[in-house]
C-alpha cells in the first residue's frame, strides 16, 4: 500500500507541474500584463515600473520566468499580488478554507441524501414513489447548477428567508460564536443545495442500480430461504455489497464538487478560490492566478488520490505490483 501511495503521489506531482506550466504559458500568451494598467497611472514613475519588471523578471522570456516562479515556490514563496498589493500567500489561505467549507458541505449533503434515497427507490421498484424519484433525478441532472442557484437567489430576494450571497452578514464579527455559526450555515444553504442537487440525482441512480443488481443475485435468495430477517438481508448483506462500487466515486465526487464550486462561488458571491481566480485573470495578476490554480489543483488531486487509496484498500488487486 505504501508503494502504491508513493506512486500516486509521484504522478500527482507531475500533474501539478504540468497544470502550472500550462497555466503560466496561457497567461503569458494573452496580450499585456498587469504593469500595463499601472502605466496608465501618471503617479507611477517609469523607474518604479522598471524596478517591478526586474524584481519579478517580467522582462525575461516565459521559460525563465516560470523557472524563477518554480524556484521561489520550492522555498515557500508564491509571489506578489499586484492587484491586492500584498503577498499572494496572505490572500490565498482564507480563500482555500472558504472553498473547502463549501465543497465539504455539498459533499456531505450529497452522500447523506443520495445513498438512502437510492436504497429507498430500489426497494420500491416501479412504484409511483420510485418513478417520481427517477423523474426528479432526470430533471435535476438536466438543470445546470448555476441556473438552480439563480432560481434560489431570486426566491430568497422575494421572501427574505435566506441571505443573498456572501459568507457572513454585515457586522457578524462582533456576534457570539454560535450566532456566527448559524449565520454561516444560513449563507451556505443556497450554494450547497444548488451544487449538490445534480450530484444527488446522479449518485442515487447509481445506488439504485447497484441495489437492484444485488437483490437479483443468488445469495439473496439463499438468505431468504434460510429464514434470515429481511432487514438483515437488505441492510447488512445487500447494502454492503452495493456500496463497494461507490467507494471509487467518493473521492472523485468531492473533486467534482470542488471544480463546480468555482462557478457557484462567483454567482453567490462566496469568497472562495473561484471568485479570486476570476478577479486575478481579469486583472492579469499572474502570480495570484498561479497560486489559485495550484491550490485548486492540490485539492482536486487530493480528492482523486483519496479515491484511489480507498479503492486499493477495498480491492488489493489494484495495488499489486506487475511481475517483472
Amino acid at each position: 500500500m505504501i508503494t502504491f501511495i508513493f506512486k500516486r503521489l509521484g504522478i500527482s506531482v507531475f500533474l501539478l507541474l504540468a497544470m502550472s506550466f500550462m497555466t503560466f504559458m496561457l497567461m503569458r500568451m494573452t496580450p499585456g500584463n498587469y504593469l500595463d494598467t499601472m502605466r496608465l497611472d501618471p503617479q507611477v514613475s517609469s523607474e518604479t515600473l522598471a524596478h517591478y519588471e526586474k524584481l519579478y523578471h517580467l522582462n525575461e522570456p516565459a521559460f525563465v520566468q516560470y523557472g524563477y516562479w518554480l524556484k521561489n515556490l520550492l522555498r515557500g514563496e508564491m509571489g506578489y499580488s499586484f492587484y491586492y498589493n500584498v503577498p499572494v500567500v496572505n490572500i490565498i489561505g482564507g480563500r482555500i478554507w472558504n472553498t473547502f467549507i463549501l465543497s465539504l458541505s455539498a459533499f456531505l449533503l450529497t452522500w447523506l441524501f443520495a445513498v438512502p434515497l437510492g436504497v429507498w427507490a430500489a426497494l420500491r421498484r416501479n412504484r409511483f414513489s420510485d418513478r417520481l424519484v427517477q423523474v426528479l433525478s432526470y430533471v435535476f441532472l438536466s438543470l445546470p447548477g448555476f441556473f438552480v442557484a439563480m432560481i434560489f437567489l431570486f426566491w430568497a430576494s422575494q421572501t427574505g428567508v435566506l441571505p443573498l450571497g456572501g459568507m457572513h452578514s454585515p457586522g457578524a464579527d462582533g456576534w457570539p460564536w454560535w450566532h456566527q455559526a448559524l449565520d454561516l450555515a444560513a449563507h451556505l444553504v443556497i450554494p450547497t443545495i444548488a451544487l449538490s442537487l445534480g450530484s444527488i440525482a446522479g449518485l442515487q441512480r447509481i445506488m439504485r442500480g447497484n441495489m437492484l443488481e444485488e437483490l437479483g443475485k443468488q445469495y439473496v435468495l439463499a438468505a431468504r430461504a434460510k429464514g434470515l430477517p429481511e432487514n438483515r438481508i437488505i441492510y447488512v448483506h445487500v447494502l454492503r455489497n452495493a456500496l463497494n462500487p461507490l467507494i471509487t466515486l467518493l473521492g472523485y465526487e468531492f473533486a467534482g464538487l470542488l471544480s463546480g464550486a468555482a462557478i457557484m462561488e462567483i454567482i453567490t458571491s462566496w469568497p472562495g478560490l473561484g471568485a479570486l481566480m476570476l478577479t486575478a485573470v481579469r486583472s492579469k495578476d499572474i502570480y495570484l492566478v498561479m497560486a489559485s490554480m495550484l491550490m485548486g489543483g492540490v485539492m482536486f488531486i487530493a480528492g482523486n488520490l483519496f479515491a484511489d487509496i480507498l479503492l486499493a484498500k477495498a480491492d488489493p488487486r489494484i495495488r499489486q505490483e506487475k511481475p517483472a
